[in-house]
């Protein structure tokens, strides 16, 4: 599985040579000088090339062209208009023909020299007038808009000839004339567009050489924006072109030892750490599953060349090893992933700073997971991480407040929102893969549960029980670390096989009467027992999780049933019988969580039996409860240390001060045998 995921990660990386060296705009040089092996051009940053664009679009002069036609047809509507207004108006006067040269010599004055409605983006752009191109007979010409009339110039310019002559009649001839000032020098759009567009186009993407021999930088000096320029060309000529000697292949195998070093101290942490992951192959599959595809992710925005690799949610990483795992192996994934994406960004150091810091918040905010909430707060911290770290860093490459450009934060910001698919993307892993995530823990432990609402109506003293459990063992796992809402929900689940005979169970009878009385003791310990396997059976058919189920297996262990085990002793001291009759089927705890349930299960059950719990019965009734699991060799499978006993019996003392319930005694414990038999739960 490992030589598959190694193999699957490297074809798929880019095979493009990285550059060598690190480096930082306003950082030391702290490499050996820098010599430049070969010509090479300097490339313009995104600021200059736009400022440079933004200019060759200025220098474009927007081009008119003389509209004939529409000079022709004003002309000849002036005349008809004329005619028909004159005659209307002035019948009887003799001054027609004066009156009307004045109008149509103005008229053709305007349309000759040109009229132009100013468009208002190059009046904004430049000036309120602006040099322009006119093509007239496909010739072009460069003026300015001042050299032309506009209708409201062409306008006052009629006023001013009409009033010097007396004799005309001014408002008659200023209504006509206006009503046929029509632009004849229009706007070309499509072929400024065009020019523009062409200007845009010979933008030259370098501002300089670099010449072969050339001292780039020195050993510790500063990078300089300049040199910082000709160093990121470099960088660029080097990953993007074949102008240095090597093999694809060279590639290829270093990448197969990076990636295989990297993932094969996954493995060995898997092993040293958590052998239950290392050896269930469903689990380990859907961790490389996920380390393989955020690697395959980081490839492809390689290969399409993604604007910036901060948009990829690197932190879904962690989110989803924390939710299905925990925070340890949260953190290890997260970072061998990182290491290995550092070696194909940009600036390899400052992006680990980044999603390291980030991941790492992403696990400690989901630590302990409560209520779907903490979703939206992981989600606003990681981004506020982000936020500080990017502002960190932008203070060192800047050393100024106002010259940050905040438009770079915003793959920060897209990254996180595409960290919350890692929920959904949860549900869809534990179908698959077949495990399960604090989410579904927090789902099973709701009481409101069909298979828990069954349980409190059908055995009301076991449910009561069960939550009593949960409370202890939560508690314990608290104080020595673990899982706590996995043991919680594994505690309310542990006993429902008794639902299929609550009556045999003491914390469920009646006054009434025992059943137990009417059966041997065989018999007694086998429907005792069966509240395990029927539990599983139970278990199962409901699909509840497996690791649920494991906390129905182990509850009680291999341990015996002791009081009908001592009771058929005392009755039948020379009967030969099979001493497996009185024994769980197990198997034992394997875990902290399991061991610790195990352990508060007897200790709330033999609190019962108290006739009068003081403090010194109490703590007498845990020693020899826990010191009878131990002796028994119950916990040798789990983790749990001589400490951590010491601190769950501490915990467990603390919250049975509290806690009375009549229950009978336990004879294995050294209490009295009750006259009737019952049931340990």
């Amino acid at each position: 599985m490992l030589l598959i995921c190694v193999l699957v990660v490297v074809i798929i990386l880019p095979k493009e040579k990285r550059f060598k060296f690190e480096f930082e705009k306003g950082k030391v040089w702290m490499h050996p000088d820098l010599i430049s092996p070969f010509n090479f051009a300097i490339e313009k940053s995104s600021r200059e090339l736009e400022s440079d664009k933004k200019e060759a679009v200025d220098a474009v002069l927007p081009v008119y062209r003389f509209d004939n036609k529409v000079t022709a047809i004003e002309q000849e509507a002036f005349r008809i208009d004329f005619d028909f207004k004159w005659k209307a108006r002035f019948q009887e006067k003799t001054n027609r023909a004066k009156n009307f040269k004045a109008g149509i010599d103005l008229i053709d004055e305007f349309y000759k020299k040109g009229i132009i409605q100013l468009n208002n983006h190059y009046q904004k752009r430049k000036n309120a007038d602006y040099y322009l191109t006119i093509v007239q007979n496909n010739v072009a010409a460069s003026t300015n808009s001042s050299a032309l009339y506009t209708p409201s110039r062409a306008l006052d310019q009629a006023r001013m000839a009409v009033q010097k002559d007396k004799s005309l009649e001014f408002s008659f001839l200023i209504d006509i004339i206006q009503d046929h000032l029509q632009p004849n020098v229009i706007f070309d759009e499509g072929l400024t567009q065009k020019l523009e567009q062409e200007a845009v186009e010979s933008v030259s993407l370098y501002r300089g050489m670099v010449q072969k021999g050339e001292l780039i930088v020195a050993q510790k000096d500063v990078v300089t924006e300049d040199v910082y320029k000709k160093i990121e060309s470099l960088r660029k000529e080097y990953e993007q072109t074949g102008l240095f000697s090597g093999s694809r292949r060279i590639v290829a195998l270093g990448q197969l030892i990076v990636v295989g070093i990297t993932l094969s101290l996954l493995m060995i942490f898997l092993f040293l750490f958590r052998k239950d992951l290392y050896y269930d192959y469903r689990q380990l599959s859907l961790i490389l599953f996920i380390v393989s595809g955020m690697l395959i992710t980081l490839s492809w925005a390689i290969k399409v060349e993604l604007p910036s690799l901060y948009y990829i949610p690197y932190c879904i990483v962690p989110i989803i090893i924390r939710l299905l795992f925990d925070a340890r192996l949260a953190l290890n994934i997260h970072i061998l992933v990182v290491l290995i994406a550092g070696f194909f960004v940009p600036n390899g150091f400052e992006f680990a700073f980044y999603q390291i810091t980030a991941g790492m918040t992403a696990i400690y905010s989901i630590q302990t997971l409560l209520r779907r909430s903490q979703y939206l707060v992981s989600a606003f911290l990681i981004l506020m991480t982000y936020f500080i770290c990017f502002a960190g860093t932008s203070f060192i490459h800047e050393g100024s407040f106002v010259q940050i450009d905040f438009i770079n934060f915003a793959p920060f910001v897209l990254s996180v929102l595409l960290s919350l698919l890692a929920y959904p993307m949860i549900y869809l892993f534990e179908k698959l893969f077949g495990v399960t995530s604090d989410i579904t823990l927090m789902e099973l432990s709701n009481t409101n549960n069909p298979l828990l609402r069954e349980l409190a109506f059908k055995a009301p003293g076991t449910f009561q029980h069960s939550m009593q459990v949960a409370n202890l063992a939560e508690a314990a796992i608290y104080k020595i670390g673990g899982n706590a809402l996995l043991v919680r929900t594994g505690a309310l689940y542990h006993d429902i096989g008794k639902m299929r005979a609550p009556n045999y169970f003491i914390e469920n009878q009646k006054k009434t009467g025992n059943p137990h009385d009417e059966l041997t003791y065989e018999e007694s310990a086998q429907i005792i027992i069966r509240h395990v396997t029927d539990g599983v059976e139970i278990a199962q058919k409901n699909h509840i999780p497996e690791t649920i189920i494991d906390f129905i297996r182990t509850h009680h262990g291999n341990t015996r049933v002791d009081y009908f085990y001592q009771s058929f002793l005392k009755n039948f001291p020379d009967r030969i019988f099979d001493e497996q009759i009185f024994r769980y089927p197990g198997p034992i705890p394997f875990s902290k969580e399991t061991g610790v349930l195990m352990l508060a299960d007897s200790v709330e059950a033999a609190s019962r039996a108290l006739k009068d719990p003081d403090a010194r019965s109490i703590d007498n009734l845990v020693d020899k409860i826990v010191n009878y699991k131990l002796d028994q060799q119950q916990l040798v499978n789990t983790d749990i240390t001589l400490k951590d006993i010491e601190t769950i019996k501490q915990m467990f003392k603390q919250m049975l001060m509290s806690i009375y319930h009549v229950r009978v005694e336990y004879q294995s414990m050294g209490v009295k045998i009750p006259e009737k038999p019952f049931v340990e739960s």
